[in-house]
């Protein structure tokens, strides 16, 4: 099956246009409701979220879960292919699923950074439909651990390496089940106000940047003792 290669494109630009930064006015609102800090000391922005939309976040098709399902806390990452930060959260954010059995990490995508991001999302949505988590999890790490620009065709190799064929892959991610479920993704970001990449969910706070891997651990610990990021 030849790639059309005209229509992939055409579908990742409709969803990066007008989608993702939707959220900027409501993003006004983040100051520091609870006083937290990065791995250097200096403040993060953070709110607390109407629990009725961040309990609306496991009901998004296409979140990649690393972690048990039955496990005491989940944190969710809004993350871009191609935010310089998002490479240093998905080591950490490696790390951090590798030494706490009790953490659950989702990823939910907000390409808002390119149309190359959005290609980018798309067969990362295909992978984890056609694969499953394990293997988009996978995808993730590769992609944001090597350097450079990520776009369609660079996914869609790692795609290929992992087992889904190219022509499989590119299908898929142009159905409108993954478009669909993008956009569910895109909207979920705006609706919370994560107009920063990476952005997280962790209980009903959310945390704009990334904060290191230090600092979300002791907003995890927080979140166990008081259900608040900093008790």
């Amino acid at each position: 099956m030849p790639i059309d290669r005209r229509r992939f494109l055409a579908a990742a630009a409709g969803l990066a246009s007008g989608t993702g930064w939707a959220g900027i006015a409501s993003a006004q609102g983040y100051g520091q409701t609870d006083s937290v800090t990065n791995d250097e000391g200096r403040p993060v922005a953070n709110m607390r979220l109407p629990g009725e939309i961040t309990g609306e976040i496991t009901a998004l098709r296409g979140v990649t879960y690393v972690g048990a399902r039955e496990a005491e806390t989940t944190l969710y990452e809004f993350f871009d292919f191609n935010c310089p930060y998002c490479r240093k959260a998905a080591s950490d954010l490696a790390s951090l699923s590798a030494s706490d059995g009790a953490l659950r990490v989702g990823l939910v995508h907000n390409p808002i950074l390119s149309v190359q991001s959005a290609q980018a999302a798309r067969v990362a949505l295909a992978v984890q439909r056609k694969l499953g988590s394990a293997a988009a999890w996978s995808l993730y790490t590769q992609l944001l651990g090597r350097p450079g620009r990520i776009d369609g065709p660079g996914a869609l190799q790692a795609a290929t390496a992992l087992g889904l064929p190219s022509a499989e892959a590119e299908s898929i991610a142009d159905s409108e089940e993954i478009r669909l479920a993008l956009k569910s993704h895109m909207r979920m970001a705006a609706d919370l106000g994560l107009y920063a990449t990476p952005s997280y969910v962790l209980g009903n706070s959310g945390i704009l940047g990334h904060p290191g891997v230090r600092a979300l651990a002791r907003m995890i610990a927080s979140l166990r003792r008081c259900d608040r990021i900093a008790c």
